[in-house]
This record gives C-alpha cells, structure tokens and sequence, in this order.
C-alpha cells in the first residue's frame, strides 16, 4: 500500500488536533510518508504545529517528515492529497455575521441564511487561489475540501474549475447524525448503507441499511421518537448548543415523519424559534471562541510545555475519521459508499442537472460514482430549489459583483423572507465585509 504525502491547508483550525488524532487512528487504512501544515496565519499555525510534533513523535514514529510552512511551493510540491479547511476572516467575521443577523430577527448562523452568505462572499476567492496553487505545484494531487459554507464554495468551484475531476467537495454532518444513528442501534458507523438527498446541510435520510441490507429506518425512528435523540461524536458530544441541536430532529420528524432530517434543518424550518432561542451577546461563534478555541489552545500549550502526549487528553472524531476514509477510497480505488457533494447531472431526476447536490456515491481512484436518486417529493422539491436558487444567486454576485443579486438571495431564503430587512442585513454584512468581499455595484 503506497504511503501519501499529505498537506493540511488552514492548519491553524481549532479541529486540526482533531484531524491528527484520526489520522493516527486511521493509518492503516491510509498510512503517510509525510504530513505538511500549510496555512496564511504563521503564528496561529505553529502553536498547533508544534503540539502536532508532540503528538507525532509520541504516536506515529513512523511517519518519515512533518513540517509546517507559509510557503506555498514548500507546501504542496509533491503532494498526493490536500485536505482544506480554511476560514476567511477567522471566528471574528463569524460572529459579525451572526449578531448582524440577530439583531435584525433572522437566523444568525455560520452557513445558513445570512452568516452563510457573507462567509461564502469571502471563502469563493481565497478557495480558487488555493487551487490554482495547488495545481500549480501538484497538478495531481487530490483536493478535498470541507471549507464552509460547503455548498456556496462547490458551486464556485464547478464553476471556476469545470474540467478538474480531482476536486471532491464534503461534509462530515451526514457522518455526524449517522454515528448518533450508530448509538442508537448498538453498531459503528461503518456498518450502516445510508440512502441520502439534497443539498450541503440541507438534506434528508430517506434510509438506513446495515451491510448485509436489513432496513434499520424504522428503528431509528422509534427510537428518537420514544428516547429522543443526541449527539454522540466526540467534538460535539458534550456542546450545549448541539445538544438542543439533535433534540430538535425529534420535533422535525412528529411534523414531517417521511424522511429523518439533516440537523440544520431546523434553521429552515423553523427559523423564529431559532432566532428566539440565541443571544445576540453571546453567539454561536463567541461559544467556539470561549469553548472550543480556548480549550484547543490550552491543549496545545501543554503538549508542547511538557513534550509528551502521555497526559493530554487526545480525541479520535468523526470530522478527521470521515475525511480520511473518502481519501482512502480514492487513494486505494475501495469503492466505499460516502455522501459526498457532486453535480447533479440526472441524479436527483426532477431537479436542474448543474445543482451541486449531497448524495451517497462509491468512491474510487477515478473518483465519485454517484447512486441515481429519482424523482424526489414535492415538498422536499420545493424547498431545495429555493435555497438552491439562493445559493447559485450568492455566487452569481461574487463574480458579477451584483447587489441586486444579494439582496434577491438573502429575500428568497427561508430564514430571511422579507425583502425590506434582507436589504437593512445586506447593508450591515456590506459594511463589515468591505475588506473581504467585491466591491458590488451601485443599490
């Protein structure tokens, strides 16, 4: 089995611990020679740097070079894979978008609604020069991003790079839910067959299987409906936030009990009740800041104050575990079944062949294989096409530099609506995003 150079790009991310613990898990299902970081932020990339080097000395000797760099030649000449997880404007941009958006009653969130249209306004740039880099010192090299909002940012880059069939773009939510599904049914994830549709982070299971084809669906469904339903991957298990979160697929599935839904659904559906519940003081993002980033950050600190991993409490997550069992399929030419995000080209058959749709495909060393759809329902139709339509619009605007494209996508989406207070919240994200996004034309 070929050993893979691997370079991490936007290193400096709070998960990036996380990516290592599972590549140390995963190693033989995708051994290295050499993993390089490679990210703009030298300072906040060599404090997580240099606890990675505690980590790799302690648990994976084998691995022949590790190094970190803001040179891009250093960083991708030779490499076989790029896992990218970059964050235009850090956490502080974030939660500009999200208190924006509170405080004018619509849902503040990373990637839904508002928060997800000014986060993708500042992703689309920087994700296409860093492809056109890595191509340019590893035209080869396997590109797999889960740079948010996933959706806006894979139909940019359909756009801007039509030909290039080693760019997959993913999301670690369906493999998130599916290993709270896994609890529930006493297996592991890899022993569940999903069948899935829709868009990134805007989707539905429409079943479950184990490996040898028993449905489990019904079984899920009783269970979350008579014992509810929680989060079980380890980054999320114990977030306040993600525990109201999954409880809210309970109420998803008494209104609408077809399908069991993505969790971020619930901004769609029921986006007062979402807007309700936050405060605009202390947002989701200020949470990550306090929690997460501050506790990444102290875990680093004592990693490389005491030069072993032996005391620090190091977790395997489903983020890192995901992303490496789609490099491996692709790596090793496996076939294994993930949901992944392709173009839709008579996939779901009732719905526009250039949609960037969320399906499970078999993943080979010639990429995606896509499992057909069908025709999907009415309702489930509808509402996709809108917040497709959003998002075609959003990224319409960025190369255009249209604001009257903005202003008709944030109107068309679920969690904005009125087309007064879309204009009063594109105004503000203009405002505190003129250092990030195009310059748009005149209102």
């Amino acid at each position: 089995m070929k050993k893979q150079n691997l370079v991490v790009v936007g290193s400096g991310s709070t998960y990036t611990i996380g990516m290592i613990m599972s590549l140390i898990e995963e190693k033989k299902h995708f051994p290295l020679r050499t993993i390089t970081f490679y990210d703009t932020n030298a300072e906040r990339q060599e404090k997580v740097a240099k606890a990675t080097e505690v980590i790799l000395k302690d648990k994976y000797p084998e691995l022949e070079s590790f190094t970190y760099t803001t040179d891009k030649k250093e960083a991708f000449t030779g490499a076989d894979f790029a896992f990218v997880q970059i964050r235009t404007g850090g956490l502080a941009m974030r939660e500009k978008d999200e208190q924006i958006s509170l405080r004018h009653g619509a849902v503040g969130q990373e990637t839904c609604g508002p928060g997800g249209m000014a986060y993708g306004l500042r992703s689309i740039g920087d994700m296409i020069d860093v492809v056109n880099d890595v191509r340019k010192y590893a035209p080869d090299a396997w590109i797999l991003n889960y740079t948010n909002p996933a959706a806006i940012v894979a139909e940019a880059l359909r756009r801007e790079f039509p030909d290039d069939e080693k760019i997959l773009n993913i999301c670690d939510m369906p493999a998130a839910i599916m290993v709270s599904y896994a609890k529930i049914l006493g297996k592991e994830i890899w022993d569940l067959v999903p069948e899935y549709f829709g868009l990134n982070h805007f989707g539905w299971f429409t079943d479950i299987y184990d490996k040898e084809g028993n449905r489990l669906t019904d079984d899920i469904k009783r269970a979350i409906k008579d014992d509810g339903f929680l989060p079980e991957d380890a980054e999320i298990v114990n977030d306040p936030s993600w525990i109201k979160t999954f409880k809210q697929v309970e109420t998803m599935l008494t209104d609408f009990p077809d399908y069991l839904p993505n969790t971020y659904l619930q901004y769609y559906l029921y986006p007062s009740q979402m807007v309700e519940k936050e405060d605009v003081k202390n947002t989701r993002a200020r949470q990550v800041i306090n929690g997460r980033e501050k506790r990444v950050h102290e875990l680093c600190d004592q990693l490389i104050s005491d030069g072993t991993s032996e005391n620090a409490e190091l977790e395997v997550d489903i983020h890192g575990c995901y992303m490496i069992r789609v490099a491996a399929s692709l790596a090793y030419n496996t076939g294994d079944t993930f949901i992944v995000i392709v173009e839709n080209n008579g996939i779901i058959s009732n719905l526009q062949d250039d949609a960037m749709v969320e399906v499970p495909a078999a993943l080979t060393s010639g990429g995606p294989k896509p499992f057909a759809v069908g025709e999907i329902p009415t309702f489930e139709k509808g509402l996709i096409e809108g917040q497709l339509a959003f998002e075609k619009l959003v990224v319409d605007a960025w190369y255009e530099k249209d604001y009257k494209k903005l202003l008709q996508a944030l109107t068309l989406n679920r969690t904005v609506v009125d087309a007064p207070r879309a204009r009063k919240i594109l105004d503000d994200l203009i405002e505190e995003n003129k250092d990030y996004w195009p310059e748009l034309s005149s209102k």
